[in-house]
């Protein structure tokens, strides 16, 4: 066979050589133990959770490492790809906070290793495969999907592995003049890499998270081309990260059946392999059958990344959740560092784990209370005002009308060791501070047990007669024992406690009355500083109207 002829023969228009090309992409300048590590997904107008959590396994690895995180799309299988994918893809991660250094833009791209789409390096990739097919490590394929379909019946029925290889790869050895009369009849064709594998061989491996293992050699000739002249992800993503100097590649653990293809591959063209990582697949607790399972596209709404924008979940709790489930040891180290910048912790692929992942969204819930508790009044004011802006416009109205009224409503018990942990999600900052605005205000005026509706009037009364807007909660708290004495409740609740037949109850009941009065509910933050909010005319008002309800 002559192979340059087959190779003239299949891509006159290459003139490129793989010399060339390598020349086009200098080997990177990085400090030394540097990683490069890329983010390939596919523009099919889904971005999910597995996403986002290889992501920050890329980035981290690039950026603790002072190296470089790109983004390539990976856009080869064009009847998978949607309108508008690649823009939601840039959005996704631009929302998530993740800096890529260079790689695909929305107005195009950034850096020198491009281009950064895949459907856009189809010289590259030809090239590369026309000097496989010289060196006789590659060859034209005519089968059609009838043909392919026949011979996987074949397979099956005789319980044989299925796949192109051995007497099932028909093209392997076909002589040239065979070759000729199907290009000149325009039959559409692939290229494949002839495989010199055999299952009997074994290769061993070591991934950055499974650890070491032995994986069985690939003896399939593997489509490296397809008809329309771009290639498979077998071979462009091999081509790429050689190119564009990636050192690792983080993947899902679904990608291990093909890592002998990859491995061939790479030694096919005289490469070195960049180290994989292959993730532990996400699972969650099945709700109906109590057991582990995948999450869902179908079932689980929590796998798009845009429900975390649409329900309120904070960035930083995402990601700080999905650190917990990365590196086991990441929890113990927060609590040790409860105000540094996550980013300050060293992430290590040593801790992760091989197998799944359980994701629980109760413990994503407690870890975004942590975040939330964390941040300044000022910080979570923004983040609630923007989230609203898109999400809750009626609310977001209100909320921006007065930023420093909400702001101090915000700020009350924020701080300190044991901060207020009330809000978990940005959705849930109206039910937190809807009794704060009048439009959102519908009081359930239902009074402590001990509490007749008369004596509730008695006390709203003395307090409307005795309130100081500037009084502190110690003041405040004065003047509660001082009206509890006054109508036969206990000024101390030890006393209560000790002698109950003595007292028609305590001044906690007392406090109780004036605070459902005021907020409309027995559960509010520290009540005399959210009077001092309201101001004396709203809590009079409120006074008032509760009791003339009871």
């Amino acid at each position: 066979m002559d192979y340059n002829r087959l190779a003239e023969l299949l891509f006159p228009h290459i003139n490129t050589t793989p010399e060339e090309m390598e020349a086009r992409y200098p080997k990177r300048e990085l400090p030394e133990g540097a990683k490069v590590t890329r983010m390939g997904p596919s523009p099919t107008g889904f971005m999910h959770l597995g996403n986002l959590y290889g992501a920050l396994v890329d980035e981290r690895l690039a950026h603790q490492s002072k190296g470089v995180f790109y983004l390539r799309i990976e856009d080869t299988d064009r009847k998978r790809e949607v309108e508008g994918g690649v823009q939601m893809i840039i959005d996704a991660f631009k929302s998530f906070g993740l800096p890529f250094d260079e790689g695909a833009t929305t107005d195009g791209e950034t850096g020198i290793y491009g281009p950064y789409r895949q459907s856009q390096r189809a010289e590259i990739y030809q090239t590369f495969v026309k000097s496989l097919v010289q060196r006789g490590m590659a060859y034209p394929c005519f089968c059609t999907e009838e043909e392919l379909s026949a011979a996987h019946e074949q397979q099956e029925k005789n319980k044989e592995n299925f796949g192109y290889y051995g007497k099932y790869a028909v093209w392997r050895d076909r002589p040239m003049e065979d070759i000729e009369a199907e290009l000149a009849k325009g039959t559409p064709y692939v290229v494949r890499f002839r495989s010199e594998g055999s299952i009997e061989h074994k290769i061993r491996h070591e991934d950055l998270v499974k650890g070491k293992m032995e994986v069985t050699e690939n003896d399939q000739d593997v489509v490296i081309l397809k008809s329309d002249g771009i290639p498979t992800y077998h071979f462009a993503h091999v081509v790429d990260d050689h190119l564009m100097g990636t050192t690792v590649v983080v993947r899902g653990e679904e990608w291990l059946a093909t890592l002998p293809v990859h491995l061939q591959l790479f030694r096919a063209m005289g490469w070195k392999a960049p180290k994989y990582a292959h993730t532990a697949q996400l699972m969650k607790i099945d709700p109906e059958t109590g057991g582990k399972r995948k999450l869902s596209k179908r079932k689980d709404p929590e796998l798009a990344l845009t429900f975390y924008a649409q329900e309120g979940y904070p960035v930083p709790a995402v990601l700080e959740y999905l650190m917990t489930l990365l590196n086991s040891n990441f929890e113990e180290w927060r609590r040790a560092n409860p105000d540094l910048p996550m980013n300050d912790f060293q992430f290590t692929t040593k801790k992760m784990s091989g197998s799944g992942a359980l994701f629980d969204i109760e413990k994503l819930r407690d870890v975004s209370k942590n975040v939330i508790s964390r941040m300044t009044a000022e910080q979570v004011y923004d983040f609630v005002a923007e989230w609203s802006a898109v999400n809750d416009k009626e609310f977001n109205a209100l909320l921006t009308r007065d930023p420093a009224f909400s702001k101090a409503y915000l700020a009350i018990g924020r701080g300190g060791k044991k901060p207020r942990k009330d809000l978990a999600l940005w959705s849930d900052a109206k039910g937190y501070m809807d009794f704060m605005f009048d439009e959102l205000f519908q009081p359930d005026y239902t009074m402590p047990e001990r509490v007749s509706a008369e004596d509730a009037k008695a006390i709203l009364s003395d307090f409307a007669g005795m309130f100081d807007e500037n009084d502190t909660p110690d003041g405040f708290f004065d003047k509660m024992k001082q009206i509890a004495s006054a109508h036969g409740y206990a000024a101390d609740t030890k006393a209560y406690k000790a002698d109950p037949s003595a007292y028609k109850g305590a001044v906690g009941d007392v406090s109780m009355v004036v605070r459902v009065a005021v907020a409309g509910r027995q559960n509010a933050p520290d009540l005399q500083t959210v009077m001092g909010i309201l101001g004396k005319e709203k809590v009079l008002e409120r006074l008032s109207k509760c009791a003339d309800a009871l």
